[in-house]
């Protein structure tokens, strides 16, 4: 069975020449067993699929497996890493004057809104795969391992942009655990079923988003999840500044 390798587009795209070219060829490998993966995954379970089963379905080697990916489960969780790339690459292009909440944030609206290149994460099955995450610990650990590591990224991207040492300055870890925990919120509730309660809201002067509910849904839950982030900050800082009474 041939696997849908456009399921994994590449985050970058690549540049004539010699070396890109074999650059892309390890590209379309790569996409080949993560789709693999994410097909035997859906159609078998987690438990009832093996690394060999994947690579036979990508018509590579075991040997080609293990140069991409450690396991099956971070072959199926490709996307994700794919996507934190792009949400990183967005943030990079943020201007430099935006705070850096509000850079983050609108590095993940215009990872969602982006047409040309969309994002991983509301392609076919995508969805289902995110459910499993929930109820399948090794899928679990696969996506902490690979939400670290982009979340590690945009720390210091964050730090860059402030000018200071991520060591010893706790705004970029901050902030970034923040945004990050909300777009993570978002994807979990969006993956269990839940519609934003009023996605034309958001999403209403992009039309083209009414032909994917799935891109409008995701895109609304994830805005109404940073204004719950605001909300919820702005009451905090009220109370921090009303005095205690008889203190």
């Amino acid at each position: 069975m041939k696997v849908n390798e456009d399921t994994f587009p590449d985050p970058v795209p690549a540049q004539d020449g010699v070396e890109d070219r074999r650059q892309r060829k390890a590209r379309q490998t790569r996409n080949a067993l993560a789709a693999a993966a994410l097909d035997l995954i859906l159609e078998r379970g987690l438990a009832d699929v093996t690394v060999g089963a994947v690579a036979d379905r990508a018509d590579v080697t075991r040997r080609t497996f293990s140069r991409h990916f450690v396991g099956k489960e971070d072959a199926a969780l490709d996307f994700v890493r794919g996507d934190g790339d792009r949400i990183n690459a967005l943030l990079r292009a943020r201007p430099a004057d935006e705070p850096p909440l509000l850079a983050y944030r609108r590095a993940v609206a215009d990872w969602l809104a982006d047409r040309e290149n969309p994002a991983s994460h509301i392609r076919p099955r995508m969805r289902a795969l995110l459910a499993l995450v929930d109820t399948e610990p090794a899928l679990f650990a696969a996506y902490e391992r690979i939400r670290v590591d982009a979340q590690e990224e945009s720390i210091r991207i964050i730090a860059d942009r402030l000018a200071v040492d991520d060591v010893r300055d706790l705004r970029p870890a901050v902030v970034v655990d923040a945004a990050a925990g909300v777009l993570t919120a978002a994807l979990r509730a969006w993956a269990r079923g839940r519609q934003a309660d009023h996605p034309d809201a958001h999403l209403g002067d992009r039309p083209d988003d009414h032909h994917d509910p799935d891109a409008v849904d995701l895109a609304a839950l994830v805005e109404q999840a940073y204004d719950a982030l605001m909300g919820e900050a702005a009451l905090a800082a009220s109370h921090r500044a009303t005095p205690v009474s008889g203190k």
